[in-house]
């Protein structure tokens, strides 16, 4: 397969969902660069997906993909630790890479006996990341992120990492627009909600004296085609919906409006009450059929690309009509994503060529 010319505003996760098998992200990656796929996101999960190991193998084994992170989190790592991080994936991908925090779960960190996350503690985080990128000792500091007497990289470095923040709500939106250089939004937002989620962080880039054009806006779509088998399809879009209802459902229903009830019959329905695990991981066609017939709202779902590949790549242009810069496809590999990507290809504005390679900035930095 020969590589095709690279499309930057489209994006797709790294081992999607569940794995066992952390290698499989390079032949993935190498894919999804043939295929022109802009950039890769690699979620973390506290057992074979460790972000700062996956990231370093996907850009050790492409020359022109972009890379974030997506997310993790501020709190799992000592601040230089993170930094350092950065900095190697910095100059090991050629300037391909992003750095992504989000705020995590709660419930999660008080079984871990960290600190529950906070925005001032992200921002104060970012603060020291960018300071010892730039090559600025931190000395005698004593804020929201913690107390660091000295911290120090090498006083040469001038290195230009962006930062991407996952956010869903008010808060975290407006926090991502005053700080960060991109935002990745959440799956199964409709497109009211994102163009409200854009107008959002852009208001509050332009409030804190940035340029809100600068800040990178990327949607992420759950993009499930109907050639793929019913169980497949199931998982991807029902089961994965309805594991995000299961750990953090009122986030997700507020953000889009929906009615609480719905989410209340969701959390009440004998299948849901007590289940031992996520369905997407789990979960059975039956299971997910009952979700899907009898229990989830159809409007839910449908905040999501299904269908034939040219079905698929019109939904990508409803989410940058919205205002989004740029569209994760979300739960899907790169070969599942071929069809659409030749379809989106056929229809794609030629001015999206000028975004920049890197997840995180809008253009190159000067």
């Amino acid at each position: 397969m020969s590589n095709q010319p690279s499309m930057p505003e489209i994006g797709c996760y790294g081992l999607a969902g569940h794995t066992d098998q952390p290698r499989d992200v390079v032949a993935e990656a190498r894919l999804a660069e043939e295929l022109g796929i802009g950039a890769m996101f690699l979620s973390e999960r506290f057992n074979v997906k460790d972000a700062g190991v996956l990231a370093g193998a996907v850009a050790a084994t492409t020359e022109r993909l972009g890379i974030g992170t997506a997310a993790t989190n501020h709190n799992t790592r000592h601040p230089l630790v993170t930094a350092t991080m950065a900095t190697t994936l910095h100059r090991l991908s050629g300037g391909r890479y992003a750095l992504g925090i989000g705020r995590g779960f709660d419930v999660l960190f008080d079984l871990m006996g960290l600190p529950r996350v906070t925005g001032a503690q992200m921002a104060d985080a970012i603060g020291i990341y960018r300071s010892l990128w730039h090559g600025t000792a931190v000395a005698g500091h004593d804020g929201p992120a913690g107390s660091y007497p000295y911290l120090s990289q090498d006083s040469s470095f001038d290195e230009d990492v962006p930062v991407l923040m996952m956010a869903i709500g008010e808060r975290s939106l407006r926090l991502a627009g005053q700080v960060a250089d991109g935002v990745v939004l959440h799956t199964f937002m409709t497109d009211e909600t994102v163009a409200r989620c854009v107008a959002t962080v852009r208001r509050a880039a332009e409030e804190a004296g940035r340029d809100p054009a600068a800040v990178r806006v990327w949607s992420v779509l759950a993009t499930v085609t109907d050639d793929l088998p019913e169980e497949l399809r199931l998982r991807k879009l029902v089961g994965r919906l309805a594991t995000y209802l299961q750990g953090y459902g009122e986030v997700l229903v507020r953000a889009n409006g929906w009615d609480l009830a719905d989410l209340e019959r969701f959390r009440t329905d004998d299948l849901v009450q007590g289940y031992p695990g996520a369905f997407d991981a789990i979960g059975t066609v039956d299971q997910l059929r009952h979700l899907r017939d009898d229990v989830l709202p159809a409007g839910w779902l449908a905040a999501s690309a299904t269908g034939d590949p040219a079905t698929c790549a019109a939904r990508i242009a409803d989410q940058l009509d919205a205002g989004a810069d740029s569209v994760v496809l979300h739960g899907a590999t790169p070969a599942e994503l071929a069809p659409v990507l030749d379809a989106w290809r056929a229809r794609r504005p030629a001015s999206l060529d000028a975004l920049a390679a890197n997840p995180g900035w809008i253009r190159p930095p000067a």
